[in-house]
């Protein structure tokens, strides 16, 4: 199983407009990609700003096709430029699950 974990911060007010984009994604995720084996979002209580995605893939080729999506493409034209500060993106293979 391939994972991508993202920590995303915006600048104060773009929160729904982060909520919005990433919940399009997800939406793109449930109709289109069977391989792409969850897709969770999460933002914080505390500091309503930060979001933290986790991307379960079956395999290296259907992370592949999720990142080079159009639904992905238009999210990061959304983002970009409501971002504070740089994503941290990390790429792994998972090594235990509850199941």
């Amino acid at each position: 199983m391939h994972t991508i974990s993202a920590i995303i911060r915006v600048k104060a007010g773009e929160e729904t407009t982060m909520r919005d984009a990433l919940m399009a994604v997800a939406s793109h995720v449930a109709m289109n990609e069977p391989e792409t084996l969850g897709f969770f979002i999460s933002q914080s209580e505390d500091d309503p700003c930060l979001f933290t995605t986790y991307e379960r893939f079956a395999d290296r080729a259907a992370m592949d096709r999720h990142n080079g999506s159009d639904a992905v493409g238009v999210f990061f034209a959304v983002a970009s430029p409501i971002l504070d500060g740089p994503v941290t993106l990390v790429t792994a293979v998972e090594a235990s699950a509850k199941a």
